[in-house]
């Protein structure tokens, strides 16, 4: 289903497609949506600060060789060249610690994107329990019903 909605076919074609009610293809989606949203908070919460340590020790591990680099050549090209390295280390130190501001204005916004598509989902769920013409239209489908239900 999830391939089908990759492809933006409407929840309708999907029905039509799989040979299934309509209903089911709408709670399938609120499922997936869910599944989406739990993927996205791991990793944002678990993936990018695990990479994000990883990428620092990285950096300052080679920070640590090239200085060594640095300290004990005697030939001069080596010496810039270890220099540039070591220069490039620290930008891309600075570029990841002052990124983090913008990472952090990026998980507030996909937070309040994703409390934004909770209240959706939960209007959603209570017209489908209620067996009334969604209020919204979450994908933009266009839900098409007959006598109000799915």
């Amino acid at each position: 289903m999830l391939g089908l909605t990759s492809q933006g076919y409407s929840q309708r074609d999907i029905a039509k497609t799989l040979q299934i009610g309509l209903g089911t293809v709408n709670k399938d989606l609120l499922f997936l949506r869910q599944q989406a949203r739990e993927n996205l908070q791991y990793h944002i919460h678990d993936r990018i600060p695990e990479e994000y340590q990883n990428c620092m020790t990285g950096l300052k591990r080679i920070i640590k060789l090239t200085t060594e680099i640095a300290d004990t050549v005697t030939d001069p090209k080596t010496k810039l060249q270890a220099f540039a390295q070591l220069t490039d280390g620290y930008r891309y130190i600075m570029e990841l610690t002052t990124g983090g501001v913008i990472l952090t204005d990026a998980i507030k916004y996909v937070q309040g994107q994703m409390d934004h598509l909770n209240n959706q989902e939960k209007k959603l769920l209570k017209d489908i329990k209620n067996k009334e013409e969604p209020a919204c239209d979450p994908l933009g489908d266009n839900i098409e019903t007959t006598n109000g239900v799915f």
